[in-house]
């Protein structure tokens, strides 16, 4: 931490007083925007503004991460404590600030268990087709701040058709605001050092000081309390507390999938090395602090971030830059920013999602024809269901399609390959020959519990159809661990296969699992029979055994 402040006055970071300099103006609208957005009042976004940027910036590993309120978070949040039925407004805000206090802890909790891997379970395609049905029903669901309209159902279908069922009380002076707003923020975006939603904000502010946002009936932001922001816990009953942590799992796996995806994306670009565990506890401390301040919930937004690094920032020390720039113009210019017209955030919006619509991120599933449903399904399920549900589909979808790929493991049959030290699946490589009388098997999968007793099943079988079979080689490369039911299910094997008078033998057996089999002492497996560490060498520890039996009547 201290090395970071005093690199703030160090010559090298020039670039980083550019990149805090150019990405405070993109991020104070944003956040204002991204609050109206979770249904919660604008200085919402500001707190979880000051925050992220604040704890990140001092605890974070990527240089280049900007850690601030993200569209799919603030969406997922409003879901989430719209899901709260029949219960006051004020409540549904402190089951809101409690969700992302708990998500915060559920960050930290998983930072000090090095835990760091948990965003693969959400699988890629899972993460793409959902946020693009996040970013469909977001653009929707803004429109109403341009067009005056509010339409009471709140799936996307009957939104959209209310909404059209209302066509003749459109405000299209409004209207034509976002649209004007949205060709400026994309004409300037091809600049990305450009602030273009600090601009489109200062032309908002003047047309309605300038009084055509009262003339033309279009509202703005309203009063920023920010006076009104105390360190406090929510309050609420223990009932609530565990409503709000199933809720929270929720939000935090989807803001850690998007925000460690950013954070993963930069880094590889760059050669940098970041530290996943040590996120999730930057990123915990952000979101505790930010709900402890009722702010929104944080995370590592793709656009923001890449803002940052086309900025030409070097280090953390341009996040830190940025939260400082943001509160001189908060400071300064808070009550300019309560007359933003509502159309203009709801351009910023929707030009911060649009690049989830851009459907050539999808385009690769289909060319390679590899998880279109999961796609489609993860798309349609936010459509259907609605973001919260859909998003818990989602992340169902991706676990069952991880166990279903474990436990469908294939078993290949592997042949040497001319003679040499190289032994490959025979169904690929039919030139491969097979050992005589001995059979070479190796799972595809690792086991485990979902998987073992069918893989040895198979081997089992497989082992009985061989006539004159004298040795089994089993072949453990992709398993680096064995839980129980894999043991059990390796010593059932071991078994039948001794009272055929078949050898067992182990190759490519990790370290691990060698010392675990020690452990185990499964009757007829003794060290000798994973001795070798790779298939050929099972296979002459096999034909030396053999030469070893038949000298022993010669000799006698």
């Amino acid at each position: 931490m201290a090395q970071t402040l005093r690199g703030l006055l160090a010559a090298p970071v020039r670039a980083d007083w550019v990149a805090g300099l150019s990405i405070a103006g993109l991020l104070l609208p944003e956040a204002v925007a991204y609050a109206g957005l979770a249904g919660a009042p604008p200085q919402a976004g500001v707190v979880a503004l000051f925050a992220g940027l604040l704890v990140y910036g001092l605890a974070g590993s990527s240089r280049f991460a900007v850690v601030s309120a993200t569209s799919s978070s603030a969406a997922v949040l409003l879901a989430a404590s719209s899901s709260v039925l029949h219960v006051p407004a004020e409540h549904r805000t402190a089951m809101g600030i409690g969700m992302v206090l708990v998500a915060g802890i559920i960050f930290v909790l998983a930072g000090l268990m090095r835990l760091g891997a948990i965003s693969q379970f959400i699988a890629k395609p899972v993460l793409r087709g959902f946020a693009m049905g996040l970013a469909l029903t977001i653009v929707l669901k803004q429109l109403p701040l341009a067009i005056g309209v509010h339409p009471q159902r709140s799936d996307f279908f009957h939104f959209a058709w209310e909404l059209l069922a209302m066509l003749p009380d459109w405000n299209f002076r409004g209207l034509a605001m976002l649209v004007l707003a949205l060709l400026t923020l994309h004409l300037l975006g091809r600049w990305r050092a450009m602030p273009a939603a600090l601009l489109v904000i200062v032309a908002g502010i003047a047309l309605d000081v300038w009084g055509y946002g009262r003339r033309w009936g279009i509202p703005s932001v309203g009063a920023l309390e920010l006076g009104g922001v105390h360190l406090t816990l929510p309050d609420l009953a223990w009932p609530d507390w565990l409503r709000a942590g199933q809720l929270a799992v929720a939000l935090a796996l989807i803001l850690y999938a998007e925000s460690y995806s950013s954070i993963r994306s930069l880094a590889l670009r760059h050669g940098d090395a970041v530290s996943a565990n040590r996120d999730l506890l930057a990123l915990g401390g952000a979101n505790m602090a930010s709900a402890l301040f009722q702010g929104l919930p944080v995370g590592a937004g793709f656009s923001a971030s890449s803002a940052n690094e086309a900025a030409g920032a070097r280090s953390r020390a341009a996040g830190l830059i940025a939260c400082a720039v943001v509160a001189l113009l908060v400071w300064q210019l808070l009550p300019w920013m309560e007359r933003i017209p509502e159309p203009m955030l709801a351009a910023i919006v929707m030009h911060a999602v649009g690049h989830s619509l851009n459907g050539s991120g999808l385009r690769p599933y289909f060319v390679w024809r590899r998880d279109r449903a999961l796609v489609v399904t993860a798309f349609a399920a936010v459509i259907l269901l609605g973001v919260l549900d859909g998003l818990l589909l989602s992340m169902v979808l991706s676990i069952a399609l991880l166990l279903k790929r474990m436990a469908q493991a294939k078993v290949s049959e592997l042949g040497q390959l001319a003679h040499g030290h190289d032994f490959v699946d025979r169904q690929r490589h039919p030139e491969a020959s097979a050992v005589p009388d001995v059979l070479i098997v190796r799972p595809e999968e690792r086991l485990f519990f979902g998987n073992a007793d069918a893989v040895m099943a198979d081997i089992g079988a497989r082992a009985g159809r061989v006539p004159g079979l004298r040795a089994l080689i089993l072949s453990l490369e992709e398993s680096p661990d064995l839980d129980s039911t894999s043991i059990e299910a390796l010593s059932e094997l071991a078994r039948q296969l001794a009272q055929k008078g078949v050898q067992l033998r182990l190759a490519r057996v990790k370290d691990g699992v060698r010392e675990l089999l020690q452990r185990a002492q499964i009757p007829g497996l003794g060290p000798h029979a994973y001795a070798a560490w790779s298939v050929d060498d099972a296979v002459q520890g096999i034909e030396d055994s053999v030469r070893s039996s038949k000298a022993v009547p010669a000799k006698s």
